[in-house]
């Protein structure tokens, strides 16, 4: 249930990139998708009742690989928050140099003052 919900968390998104002409609302649209991949990612390493991955002595390795938790897509999301940050600003920026030149944020109307 809970994958069909960020399913759906991606779908709006999406629907706020591809549906909208407002450029704040098209950056909205990417902070949501962004944050239901990173949502996809970490439920992929969810483990009801796990344990961290740390090795100590005297640990029955065959019970510990069971209930350990992956922590590869922890890391995954750690690096996709950093770059999803550093895209988010970059699109700011460019929203903020876009609205200075036009006095819009509307795409149809910069379409025509193109020129």
């Amino acid at each position: 249930m809970i994958y069909v919900l960020c399913f759906v968390l991606f779908a709006v998104g999406l629907y706020g990139v591809i549906g909208k002409r407002n450029l704040v609302k098209i950056i909205l649209g990417f902070m949501i998708l962004d944050y239901s991949i990173n949502l996809f990612l970490i439920l992929i390493g969810y483990k009801k009742r796990g344990i961290a991955p740390i090795v100590s002595k005297g640990t029955d390795f065959k019970e510990f690989v069971s209930k350990a938790v992956d922590p590869l897509p922890q890391a995954l999301v750690l690096t996709s928050i950093v770059i999803g940050l550093a895209i988010t600003a970059l699109m700011v920026a460019i929203a903020i140099r876009i609205y200075e030149r036009f006095g819009t944020f509307d795409i149809t109307k910069i379409k025509k003052l193109k020129g």
